[in-house]
């Protein structure tokens, strides 16, 4: 029998990742999709899977569009992804962050909890719960210290998918996913970032490129790596809360050091430091312990060298076949310039 699922957040790095893992497993998938005036599929488009998801829209901010995306999907099992995802921008916004990366998963588990208990419920938790103050790899059982309002929001919807496991017996899981990247990653986030003005750097099309903290620390993975993690926990026999990462931690120094030598460049005449990129609260170190994941057969694939190649690679090639007037699915090349987004914490010194 087909199982069908249903994903919130489907037109991000992540729901586009788990569309193609599902459907290459024989799922019918549905998505909701926030309706813009500029559609955002392109990484559906890229993935070629666009044509092969039924797409609902809706908002985690809007109870009864959720109601009806449950009622048109009739899913198996919900992976709830959708979510104010970029931590820089969730102190520019933390109530929206709160609504959507907080709240809305309780409306999720609320409904399911109301229409039909039996669906199997995923939460897209996050690394930031640990916060600062770590030295050493987190596990399942390390203390949290979120250090920026996403990081809050998210610890209120672990609670919850936890409380509604526990207190209504709806199958629910938090994945504790620790940093995970592609070349379908946003450019606000660092990684896409660096590989995108490494790319354009190479090509003469752009001549530094502006950072902020160096050496902060994160544990990276390869984002198709990980969504195979996400169904897997909800596989089990029991729900249950896994924390998904390498056990490898790299500075963005380190990022920005490989991606230039991937194109021959020296990183230290290109990368200027600027204040508009440091965030008020930043979390130096974040390093994940994967060994209870590993013991229901999940394991990373891609090392952090092969991460940093594939993803300038991608990018590379992406603004080279720009300079041929070649059209494709892609966000870079309609992106504002960072000098035209203000910001509040923009200071005068940068």
């Amino acid at each position: 029998m087909t199982k069908t699922a249903l994903i919130t957040g489907i037109t991000g790095q992540d729901g586009a990742y788990l569309s193609k893992f599902l459907l290459d497993k024989g799922y019918c998938v549905f998505g909701i999709y926030r309706r813009l005036s500029t559609p955002n599929f392109w990484r559906l488009r890229h993935l070629d899977v666009l044509d092969r998801v039924n797409l609902i829209p809706g908002d985690l901010i809007d109870g009864g569009s959720l109601l009806d995306a449950l009622r048109i999907s009739k899913p198996d099992e919900v992976y709830n992804l959708a979510s104010q995802s970029f931590v820089g921008a969730s102190f520019e916004q933390p109530v929206v962050t709160g609504e959507m990366s907080g709240i809305g998963a309780t409306r999720i588990l609320e409904l399911i909890r109301i229409t039909n208990p039996n669906i199997k419920f995923y939460q897209a938790s996050t690394s930031e719960l640990f916060g600062s103050g770590h030295t050493s790899a987190s596990n399942e059982t390390s203390s949290f210290r979120p250090s920026s309002p996403y990081a809050a929001a998210k610890l209120y919807s672990y609670w919850m998918t936890k409380i509604y496991r526990e207190g209504f017996d709806i199958f629910a899981c938090n994945g504790i996913l620790f940093n995970h990247e592609s070349p379908l990653r946003g450019l606000e986030f660092v990684t896409r970032k660096i590989t995108n003005s490494v790319a354009k750097i190479y090509l003469g099309l752009e001549t530094e490129l502006r950072l902020g903290n160096l050496d902060a620390k994160r544990d990276w993975g390869y984002a198709p790596d990980y969504v195979e993690s996400m169904w897997l926990m909800l596989q089990q026999e029991k729900p249950d809360d896994f924390v998904v990462a390498t056990n490898e931690a790299h500075s963005v120094k380190e990022f920005a050091e490989k991606a230039f030598y991937a194109v021959g460049l020296d990183w230290q005449k290109y990368v200027k430091i600027d204040n508009r990129f440091i965030r008020p609260l930043d979390v130096g170190y974040l390093k994940g312990d994967p060994a209870k994941i590993g013991k229901i057969g999940w394991t990373p694939k891609v090392s952090f060298d092969e991460l940093v190649n594939i993803m300038v690679k991608a990018d590379l090639s992406r603004w080279q076949n720009w300079q041929k007037g070649e059209g494709f699915p892609w966000d870079a090349f309609n992106y504002p310039g960072e000098d035209q987004i203000l910001s509040r914490y923009q200071r005068k010194d940068r």
